[in-house]
């Protein structure tokens, strides 16, 4: 049997695939990516940290002949699918190649999916549509968004529920994503973007390696308490572990996850993004200069998880702590100072 990893070489999936690798089952692990925003060298990276391997498969998720064949070599029990574009801001500026790839290329999967009755699924979704719901974000809560980013991760969301709602056979995890950040502790993987870094984590590392002059602060009169903004930063091994433990709670395993089901993946835990820089220049030992700029629209004061039913239905929750999560970026960006 076979898992299918969509966008498997990139941040989270390369843990992902990691921590799959390590639970010591006999799955084929095969990965299909476009490499729009990773590398092949993860590979060797992946090989090196776990001694096993993968197979690997260039191809876009829009492209129905080469789904079809991987379907057709490779006889797959499950899908986990991180693969699509994920910047908030660049989904502003092109936001057909948004819908194009995270929509359309979903609905392209989807369909295979379907005409070869694989019918279990993990799918890479984000806190980002709660909209502007007040913190503790939970499951209950009425959905929306804010940019066509999230709009993309919500249309998939309402077409995996109408899907699970038509075919009782369907088993789906709908992960709502908080904040990211760390690396492996073995510093071979960690989040590696191409250009200038959207997210804060990366951004403040390439700051303290000197490869950015300063980092912007978007902010510091919110209601909070320096001012900056608060967010639920999780370690990416936990949220990969997290996947794993959807993997195994879908109904083809037995599982408590049957039909379509969104679940948190957070601390529950909020941390200001002068704390996130503090805590960065204690660990690194480096200078962080920053400038605070005005607010970016939209943003909100604070936003956290409430990660309860992760507990509940997964038995899982996150155990790595802020400590833990700068340590690792800090090694992965040290030891990889121009990334892969």
């Amino acid at each position: 049997m076979s898992l299918l990893i969509t966008g498997g070489t990139g941040y989270i999936g390369s843990h992902t695939v990691v921590e799959l690798l390590k639970s010591a089952k006999d799955e084929e692990i095969v990965i299909v990516d476009n490499l729009t925003n990773s590398s092949t060298k993860v590979l060797e990276r992946i090989e090196k940290i776990t001694n096993k391997t993968v197979t690997f498969i260039k191809a876009d998720i829009c492209d129905t002949s080469a789904l079809e064949k991987i379907f057709n070599q490779h006889k797959i029990e499950a899908v986990i699918h991180f693969a699509g574009l994920k910047a908030v801001g660049e989904s502003n500026e092109i936001p057909l190649a948004y819908y194009q790839n995270n929509v359309s290329g979903t609905l392209t999967l989807l369909e295979v999916m379907a005409r070869h009755q694989v019918k279990n699924l993990v799918f890479s979704s984000s806190a980002t549509v709660y909209g502007n719901n007040i913190s503790p974000l939970n499951e209950t809560m009425a959905t929306s968004a804010t940019n066509p980013y999230g709009q993309t991760k919500l249309m998939v969301e309402n077409i995996l529920f109408d899907l699970a709602k038509s075919d009782e056979a369907w088993s789906i995890a709908c992960l709502r994503y908080f904040n990211p950040i760390g690396a492996h502790q073995s510093g071979l993987i960690g989040e590696n973007p191409n250009g200038i870094p959207n997210n804060l984590l990366p951004y403040v590392a390439q700051v303290a390696v000197g490869r950015l002059a300063q980092l912007q602060v978007f902010g510091d009169d919110y209601d909070t308490s320096d001012g900056t903004g608060v967010r639920d930063y999780i370690h990416v091994v936990d949220l990969a572990q997290g996947h794993v433990k959807a993997l195994e709670s879908l109904a083809h395993a037995k599982g408590t996850v049957k039909g379509c089901q969104a679940i948190n993946l957070g601390t529950g835990n909020g941390t200001s993004v002068l704390e996130i820089v503090n805590t960065f220049k204690e660990i690194s030992k480096q200078a962080i200069p920053f400038q605070v700029v005005p607010r970016r629209a939209g943003d909100l004061a604070t936003v956290y998880a409430d990660a309860s039913l992760a507990k509940e239905l997964l038995g899982w929750q996150a155990k790595l702590g802020l400590t833990a999560m700068i340590q690792d970026t800090w090694r992965w960006q040290s030891e990889n100072p121009n990334g892969f």
